[in-house]
């Protein structure tokens, strides 16, 4: 996949159809990089290039709240667990963290905070800061104070166990020295200093094996090593960091007290980490950080901002992969400037034509770039564009890695405006665009290879049904022999082994592993098939928000199949908090389109469907029920009684129907407390609905 870029339009003058497709593209750039990161220790992009297609996803999701896809960064973290290590679960999930680029974005977060603790403005908020190390994430897990096991990152619910590994850390004490804790989980970062680095790879280049490319990659290779005495011959430290499950949670009542504990336990604690009294002292400390940075020993790439009090972390909790009381302050983008060679076009699963940048390599920060997304045609003529070009590449921003401008003054007579194909590369199908997009598509549709392949890619992969060794080699070789034409051939298991049987590169062990791993994933949440269908703009969270809601793929497709004619179906769909009319209308369109609906029930032939994540183990009287609020809360924010509700399994919907079970009336409020006595629903004040989370916490 080539490295990811979006355009500097605003994105308020995106249309809906615009964003979404602008959604779609940095949601899969973001699966395919956190693979290589997390799973491979190879990555292809620089953290700040990352960095800012989270950001960029961010600014979208916040603009179109109702396209707000569960494959985008507002879901994930990390990535899946490699096969040669042991998997375990988290106690607690292992959370990534959102970015902020500047001062103006800090202080939103901090206001955010407020609004959602229902707190005065001016209330002043302390925030623990420490700078963010560029290494490898795992959680240690101390039992009576021994040290029991210790797990990667992996996929934030499931990591890695490398205990083995871990235990040849001198930073890491097999025995925390004073506590008295029945469990004690300590999350943190294991690096390699800099000086460590490049010893390491002249040891390792003068033995002609692999050489690193940077302190993160070398610590994460050395840190995942199958024979442990490797491991114990590197030179890798470790900062503590956070806690996971604590048996008692009213042992610290602030993130720095915890941090001071670490300290006596005898655990490393950053040098630089302080506690702010407010959001303008914790800018000010970042300030510091960025001063002193060049003189560190070890990469960092920012700098964390933790709310201090943790009962105001509790209150808070979290969005999908991220904490709502914690953001990372990232360090400003660097520029460079270099020749535009080619212009080349991608063809992706929606058929969208995405034209790519191909630039003479260039390095900006220690990191090779040499291909660059343009994002469409209107990108392409808005920047002016032209073969031949110099210009200017930013690594972070709005986008990334982002040609930022032409070099006018330089531009050879040779240059000519780029002439944007009306036939798709692949199949030759007429490429078209439609009056309120901006992306060009390939009208061959399940004709066109490209998308075919593209569409079996997303179906297995790690968000989807996530089948191991079943990547972008596989996909091709069988869709080209002709065994794998859609996503129930991929279980036709017996075809499959006997076509390999006769290819190079297949032995028997091969063979069997990669049909024990298809046969392992007949059994698939209902979440995970939505999404693995590949709807337009049906990203991990609004799979899972459409999963958790009809509980059945039955009752999914009776009501996408009849939203067409029937109002009352579509309106089923619409209701469902965060489903706007854009993402239902692509839903509608999926589920009517014959070939589809054939393919699903093919599929659905082959597997089993689980139920969602949460679903069916959650006991609390509001699980599974239909909550609506109205008017304004006085002791709590809508947004906190939302999250509340959902942790508890409840759904929470904007509108008010016959399915509604129960309708909370805060201050002021209007038509839908009416709509609800009209139809017999209950409802309930602030104080009951408060006494109510009382009883189901």
């Amino acid at each position: 996949m080539a490295k990811q870029k979006a355009p500097t339009k605003p994105v308020a003058d995106y249309s809906e159809a615009e964003a979404a497709e602008e959604m779609a593209r940095l949601a899969d750039a973001v699966a395919y990089h956190n693979y290589l990161y997390h799973s491979q220790d190879d990555p292809q992009i620089s953290d700040a290039e990352f960095d800012a297609l989270l950001k960029r996803n961010s600014e979208f999701e916040a603009a179109f709240p109702h396209l707000i896809r569960s494959n985008s960064p507002s879901t994930q973290v990390g990535a899946a667990t490699a096969r040669h290590f042991a998997k375990r679960r988290h106690a607690l999930p292992m959370l990534s963290l959102d970015n902020a680029f500047g001062d103006g974005e800090l202080n939103e977060f901090d206001a955010r905070i407020h609004r959602f603790l229902n707190l005065p403005a001016h209330t002043p908020l302390a925030y623990s800061v420490e700078p963010k190390i560029d290494g490898l994430s795992v959680s240690l897990r101390y039992e009576d104070g021994r040290l029991a096991y210790g797990l990667t990152r992996g996929d934030g619910n499931e990591g890695e166990d490398i205990t083995a590994n871990l235990r040849h850390l001198s930073d890491i004490p097999q025995k925390l020295t004073g506590c008295s804790l029945a469990v004690m989980e300590i999350r943190g970062e294991v690096y390699m200093t800099r000086q460590d680095f490049l010893a390491l790879n002249k040891t390792q280049e003068a033995a002609g094996d692999k050489v690193f490319a940077n302190p993160r990659n070398a610590a994460a290779g050395s840190l995942r090593q199958k024979d442990a005495s490797i491991t114990a011959d590197r030179p890798l430290r470790f900062f503590a960091h956070g806690s996971g499950e604590v048996s008692d949670t009213s042992a610290f009542t602030t993130h720095s007290a915890f941090l001071a504990a670490c300290k006596t336990w005898g655990l490393p604690i950053n040098p630089w980490a302080k506690t702010c009294a407010n959001i303008a002292e914790a800018i000010a400390h970042y300030q510091a950080i960025l001063v002193a940075r060049p003189e560190f020993a070890y990469d960092i790439d920012g700098v964390v901002y933790k709310l201090d009090r943790q009962d105001y972390q509790a209150r808070l909790g979290h969005v999908s992969r991220a904490p709502r009381w914690a953001i990372a302050h990232k360090f400003p983008a660097e520029q460079a400037e270099t020749r535009l060679v080619d212009i080349g076009i991608q063809v992706g699963r929606t058929g969208a034509l995405t034209p790519v940048a191909r630039l003479d390599p260039v390095t900006v920060g220690g990191v090779v770039v040499a291909n660059a997304t343009l994002h469409n045609e209107d990108y392409i003529a808005e920047k002016d564009i032209r073969v031949g070009d110099l210009v200017v590449v930013q690594r972070a921003g709005d986008v990334i890695p982002q040609v930022v401008s032409v070099n006018l003054k330089k531009r050879p007579k040779a240059a000519k405006p780029f002439t944007y194909p009306d036939r798709c590369p692949v199949c030759g199908a007429a490429a078209m665009r439609e009056a309120d997009e901006a992306v060009r598509r390939c009208s061959g549709q399940m004709t066109c290879a490209a998308q075919i392949i593209e569409g079996l890619r997303h179906f297995v992969s790690r968000n989807a049904f996530d089948i191991d060794g079943f990547g972008d080699k596989q996909v091709q070789q069988l869709h080209q022999g002709g065994v794998v034409k859609e996503a129930a051939d991929i279980f036709a298991t017996d075809k499959i082994k006997a076509w390999l049987a006769n290819k190079p590169g297949w032995a028997e062990t091969s063979i069997t592993n990669l049909v024990t791993a298809i046969e392992n994933r007949r059994r698939i949440p209902l979440d995970r098939l939505i999404y693995a269908l590949g709807i337009r703009q049906v990203g991990q969270a609004t799979a899972l928000l459409l999963a958790r809601h009809f509980a059945s793929m039955e009752a999914f497709v009776a009501t996408a199949s009849n939203a067409s004619t029937d109002a009352t179906a579509k309106n089923a769909l619409t209701s469902i908090d965060q489903i706007g009319d854009g993402v239902a209308l692509d839903i509608i369109r999926f589920f009517n389109t014959p070939r589809n609906r054939q393919a699903l029930d093919r599929l659905l032939k082959a597997i089993t469907i689980l139920p969602p994540p949460e679903v069916a183990s959650q006991d609390s009287a509001i699980a599974g029920k239909t909550l609506v609020f109205t008017g304004s809360l006085a002791r709590m924010s809508r947004a906190e009684a939302k999250a509340r509700s959902e942790a508890l399994g409840a759904k929470v919907s904007s509108s008010v129907s016959a399915k509604t079970d129960l309708v909370v009336v805060g201050a002021d409020a209007g038509s839908k407390a009416k709509k609800a006595s009209e139809l017999g629903v209950a409802t309930m004040d602030e104080d009951g609905w408060l006494k109510l989370l009382d009883k189901v916490e």
